[in-house]
């Protein structure tokens, strides 16, 4: 008899966007010509670089050729990418990272999703609250969660409370923790942290034996000086972190798809006899049994976006972005909410009106205004009473439900 694993039945049956979309298409069918304006999910509105696009067409054509095609390339990732991203990701700020300690993928999702295979089922993980959904199921589909109650709280994790009467700066856990999830500039919130606040969890996993599992897919949007790019920048994260980066929201690649994660050798975990093994090693085991490598031609895309060219391109849609951030930001705020975020990040994170829940609120949004955001609860119980407005969309729209807001 086959047997599934038990851990996917426990998990909600409808991944959050998804219900989002069905609510959008319900509303759609009830009202065809109603102006919808999307600010929910993080997607792109701007095409990709040319720089980008012109190096896949010269890959793409290359791919014609029996002298220049590319078949299986290596799993890690092509050393053209890798070194473009060690020169100017890393080196150019000062930060020691190595060629080998960089994995090429197909995307920050599908490696903070996955890098928990080669974690024992028996660690202790902490998760910050609201956080991006894909942390929370991924680690109850391979059993480190335990049980859900009916508000989706789940046993075995620990919880670590982002709101505002902490300012939305998470608190070291009471307990030890093994794994620790951290996203800043953060996904939902938009909030960061500072270096100092950084260096806590940094000296917290030094103290504990613990690894922080740190998402860095925004930090192209950093605008102040004290707020950290990478963990790297943090005194001793090279022995306890892993980083995870991406081109989707940076370049545009969210429908292309390519994004690294770096492990540096230095970081180790522990075996079940107390061995010390370098996870550099387990990651490129991973990663090599079970991904044969992004494609050449995306690959050749991402390298482009470190050109001359490619870096104003994306600077430019980094600051077009940015700017749609501020027009939120401000509009919400004369609006008269209580807004988090938008400066160092494309979401901003909005306070629903009072005696109003998240959903409660998004269907009112929806079907009012014709405005799609993303509830907070969806992003964990600490999420209620919020909304997340997206800043990518184009200029046009987003001042255009501002105003909607306004009335």
């Amino acid at each position: 008899m086959a047997q599934i694993n038990d851990n996917f039945i426990k998990i909600p049956a409808t991944y959050l966007f998804s219900e989002i979309a069905k609510r959008v298409a319900q509303h759609k069918e009830a009202n065809p010509d109603a102006p919808i304006i999307r600010m929910g999910i993080g997607d792109v509105s701007l095409p990709l670089p040319d720089a980008s696009v012109d190096a896949m067409i010269k890959a793409a054509e290359e791919q014609r050729h029996a002298k220049t095609f590319r078949g299986y390339g290596p799993e890690q990732g092509y050393a053209f990418l890798r070194d473009a991203i060690v020169a100017n990701d890393f080196a150019a700020k000062g930060l020691d990272i190595e060629a080998d300690e960089i994995f090429v993928s197909d995307g920050a999702k599908s490696d903070t999703g996955n890098i928990g295979d080669i974690f024992s089922v028996n660690n202790r993980v902490a998760i910050t609250d609201p956080s991006y959904p894909v942390y929370v199921d991924t680690n109850a589909m391979g059993g480190r969660a335990g049980e859900p109650n009916e508000q989706n709280v789940w046993s075995n994790l620990v919880y670590l409370p982002c709101n505002m009467a902490n300012n939305f700066v998470p608190q070291l856990p009471d307990e030890k923790i093994d794994l620790i999830y951290l996203c800043y500039p953060n996904n939902p919130t938009g909030t960061t942290l500072t270096h100092a606040q950084l260096k806590v969890w940094v000296d917290y996993a030094k103290a504990n034996n613990s690894i922080i599992l740190f998402d860095a897919a925004y930090e192209a949007f950093i605008t102040e000086e004290n707020v950290p790019r990478s963990i790297y920048e943090v005194e001793g994260a090279r022995e306890v972190a892993l980083e995870f980066r991406s081109f989707s929201k940076t370049a545009g690649f969210t429908g292309t798809r390519c994004g690294y994660t770096v492990v540096p050798k230095t970081v180790m975990a522990f075996s079940e006899n107390g061995e010390k093994v370098a996870l550099n090693k387990l990651w490129n085991r991973r990663h090599s049994t079970k991904f044969n490598g992004t494609s050449y031609v995306v690959q050749r895309a991402a390298e482009a976006t470190f050109s001359p060219e490619g870096k104003k391109q994306v600077k430019a849609l980094i600051e077009f972005y940015t700017e749609n951030a501020r027009i939120i930001r401000e509009g919400l705020e004369k609006a008269g909410y209580t807004i988090y975020g938008g400066k160092n990040a494309p979401y901003v994170w909005a306070k629903a009106p009072e005696g109003m829940g998240s959903w409660e609120y998004f269907d009112y949004l929806l079907k009012e205004k014709n405005i799609v955001t993303t509830p907070g609860a969806g992003f964990g119980l600490s999420g209620e009473g919020f909304v997340r407005f997206s800043a990518f969309g184009s200029r046009e729209a987003t001042i255009e439900a501002l105003k909607r807001l306004e009335k």
